[in-house]
């Protein structure tokens, strides 16, 4: 599936692992009310069952108001669920998954690259749609997480032509820095669920990128 660079941009939000879909839902509206237009279904200690019932309610959710709605390192979760794409971690290859089937033709693909960049010029060339580098602050969601320095953002967006991706630690404060990087989505997840108000975090976060709901 080729992808418009555009559709990559802006406040990419991850959701957090909350078991209550009508609570997660309604959190995800409040991000969408603000500007939000591509949304990443991430529920790493939730049972199978309740991810797929999740995802399914989060994929109608976003279908219904042109948002594009990504499944993290599931595919057969993004197929159950309709999605439009798939998000690929640490433990998963590129150049393996992108041949492995049609899932070229039916998804959006992106990648976790973490501080490497040979691994994101690797999923460029194996054909993945864009990159995400982090953690590039500390984050409570992942404190272990390697850190990924800003230059490297630079050097990324300078010598790869699909979008770049920004994740970890986000917050507001960070979105200056991050625009003299050149990325083309910041990846959030507390500072936009966890903020007193969703609509208005995400109308901020995306007011950095040009983009206004």
């Amino acid at each position: 599936m080729s992808t418009d660079r555009s559709a990559i941009r802006g406040l990419y939000a991850i959701t957090p692992d909350i078991a209550d879909t009508h609570r997660l839902q309604s959190l995800v509206q409040q991000a969408i009310d603000g500007g939000l237009t591509l949304l990443q279904y991430r529920a790493k200690s939730l049972p199978a069952a309740l991810r797929l019932e999740q995802a399914r309610a989060l994929a109608a959710q976003c279908l219904a108001q042109n948002v594009t709605f990504i499944a993290n390192d599931d595919g057969a979760l993004a197929r159950a669920c309709g999605a439009a794409g798939v998000h690929l971690g640490r433990d998963d290859s590129p150049k393996k998954f992108l041949e492995s089937d049609e899932s070229k033709r039916s998804l959006i693909v992106g990648v976790s690259c973490y501080d490497s960049l040979p691994r994101a010029l690797e999923a460029e060339a194996a054909g993945a749609d864009y990159v995400a580098f982090g953690s590039v602050f500390p984050s409570n969601t992942k404190p272990d997480a390697v850190r990924a320095p800003l230059a490297l953002l630079g050097e990324a967006r300078r010598r790869l032509r699909i979008p770049v991706v920004a994740i970890g630690g986000i917050t507001l404060a960070h979105m200056e820095a991050l625009q003299e990087t050149g990325v083309d989505a910041v990846a959030v997840i507390t500072a936009l669920f966890n903020a007193p108000d969703v609509r208005k975090a995400a109308q901020e976060f995306n007011a950095y990128f040009g983009k206004t709901s």
